[in-house]
């Protein structure tokens, strides 16, 4: 199945060659903390004959000064261990950081990262989930689908795999029940199934014993479906339908007089030479002239080569821009709906600026708007004033600077972006820009935080309109205060205390109550607008006669 044969030596060549030509299939191991992550992997490539001799007698080492993996193995090895490599992960017995470990077979290469389970670790779990093409979740047998099995689907789903394998670990400590199996298999695709998972494969396994990670298990006749390892050389490496070409800038390459050309590395499609093509963001046309791939001059190249594309024209191009087809633009925009894995130990401020980086582009940006924290499990969204450390958000940023975008559900390259901590420049957020929402642009145009920090504040007010066209009515009278000097925001009825504490004058639409309006529960009558505006100065004197 796996076993590769060695080539003689007058063959290294055709060896080298079919090499190459294999698929490679990228794949996260992902679950809660303790289902066995570390030890199915381990187990794959130690059944499969692709441990070193001298990592496995690292791991053998590090095993007999005791470790805490297993369930009560007395095994001469731990091959959780050989992809803990941390100190403090082989002293905890859990894993911290992202490992990437390299295996190939006769059929396939592939790249494995291990991600950690506790949910302190999320925003490691999403960095190795990035590039994966499909997602391996374990559930423990004996304890089933946990609150963070679920929130790691959900993020699977976030990052657009549409391949999740879920192998039901320790089927031994539950004497290999098939019905214990079945109610796992069930659960876990149900709730893939609403993340939009399109294609989901559950299969018994003890890692810890190598049944049905490599060779089958002797404890589940019942079973008659693949082993991991055949499931993961046959599964299809789904390529979607993106753009037809994307070439971010990354370098204007001047050796001389003679040769002008634009590198970077293809994020989407493929050129190739006489192809027309658009420089965003001048949308000039122009003709490829020639392909250049490290000292080679190409016909065509293709995503992800890294490229260098000398034009027939003289146009102005440089780093930032982007190389695509006239007729397949991206969207140029400055504002961007998106949701967000916060990685940052400081919460999302609202009021500060963040630095944006976008393919080779980068710019600073505003948060517009937080929409709301998004529950994995449930998939609900509350409204929230901040993200914290491992949140997932809902955000609408406005960039003050033009970039060109595709939904992620089309491009990962052009649909991804991190944010970055002016100050520190530390990485605090990975984003996933979502195509606009129509909940995002009502008719009468929202007040931006940008906005509202450009003036000064006042007393706090609670408004409920009520009445049919009482969002409307509450986005017109936002937008009415704010020319008239106040700070006033459309908010749910659960955050209008909260939010009037502050001294902002929290609007709340209410469907359940009937036509007209409240200031802090009293009746209005007359001019809604210069009602607001009294009751707001009479909580503060000092304001009072100020508009």
């Amino acid at each position: 199945m796996w076993a590769e044969a060695v080539p003689d030596a007058g063959d290294v060549d055709a060896f080298l060659r079919a090499h190459d030509a294999k698929d490679l299939l990228r794949l996260v191991v992902i679950g809660s903390v303790d289902d066995g992550k570390s030890t199915l992997i381990g187990r794959l490539l130690y059944d499969s004959g692709r441990v070193y001799d001298d990592q496995l007698a690292a791991a053998e080492k590090a095993s007999a000064r005791g470790s805490t993996r297993g369930h009560g193995s007395t095994a001469a090895i731990d091959l959780s261990l050989l992809t803990d490599g941390l100190r403090a992960e082989r002293e905890q017995g859990i894993t911290i950081d992202v490992a990437y470990r390299y295996f190939t077979t006769a059929r396939r290469k592939f790249i494995v990262a291990d991600t950690p389970g506790h949910v302190q670790y999320t925003r490691n779990m999403a960095t190795g989930a990035s590039t994966a093409d499909v997602a391996v979740i374990l559930v423990d047998a004996r304890l089933g689908v946990l609150a963070q099995t679920r929130r790691h689907a959900y993020l699977a789903a976030l990052l657009g795999l549409s391949h999740l394998v879920v192998c039901v670990n320790k089927m031994d400590l539950v004497g290999w029940d098939p019905a214990r199996f079945e109610a796992i298999r069930a659960e876990i695709t149900a709730h893939a199934s609403a993340l939009g998972i399109a294609h989901v494969h559950a299969l018994p396994v003890s890692a810890l014993h190598g049944d049905g990670v490599v060779r089958p298990g002797a404890g589940a006749p019942w079973y008659a479906g693949p082993t991991l390892l055949e499931l993961l050389e046959t599964v299809p490496v789904v390529v979607a339908d993106g753009p037809a070409l994307r070439l971010p800038v990354q370098l204007v390459v001047r050796p001389g007089l003679g040769y002008r050309g634009f590198a970077g590395q293809l994020a989407a499609g493929g050129l190739a030479v006489g192809d027309e093509i658009a420089v965003l963001p001048s949308g000039r046309r122009t003709r490829v002239a020639g392909i250049d791939v490290g000292s080679e001059s190409r016909a065509a190249a293709a995503a992800p080569e890294s490229v260098t594309v000398r034009l027939a024209d003289e146009v102005d191009v440089a780093r930032g821009d982007m190389l695509v087809r006239p007729d397949d633009l991206p969207t140029t925009t400055t504002r961007l709906d998106a949701r967000l894995v916060w990685m940052a130990e400081a919460p999302l401020d609202p009021t500060r600026t963040y630095l944006l980086k976008h393919t080779t582009r980068a710019t600073r940006v505003d948060v517009e708007r937080l929409v709301a924290v998004i529950d994995p499990e449930t998939l609900a969204e509350t409204p929230a004033a901040r993200l914290e450390l491992n949140d997932l958000g809902r955000v609408v940023l406005r960039a003050h600077r033009p970039l060109f975008v595709d939904a992620y559900a089309r491009c990962r390259a052009t649909g991804a972006f991190i944010l970055i901590d002016a100050l520190s420049h530390d990485t605090v957020a990975a984003g996933m820009i979502d195509p606009p929402r129509a909940d995002d642009a009502p008719e009468v145009e929202r007040v931006t935080a940008v906005d509202r920090r450009a003036r000064l504040g006042q007393a706090g007010a609670v408004v409920e309109l009520g009445g049919g066209d009482a969002i409307g009515r509450a986005f017109a009278l936002e937008r009415a205060l704010f020319e008239a000097g106040r700070i006033a925001i459309v908010v749910a009825a659960a955050h209008a205390t909260a939010i009037a504490a502050a001294a902002v004058i929290a609007i709340v639409p209410r469907a359940d109550l009937p036509d007209g309006a409240t200031i802090d529960g009293a009746a209005v009558e007359g001019d809604l607008t210069r009602a607001v505006l009294i009751a707001a100065g009479k909580l503060d004197a000092g304001r009072a006669d100020r508009r």
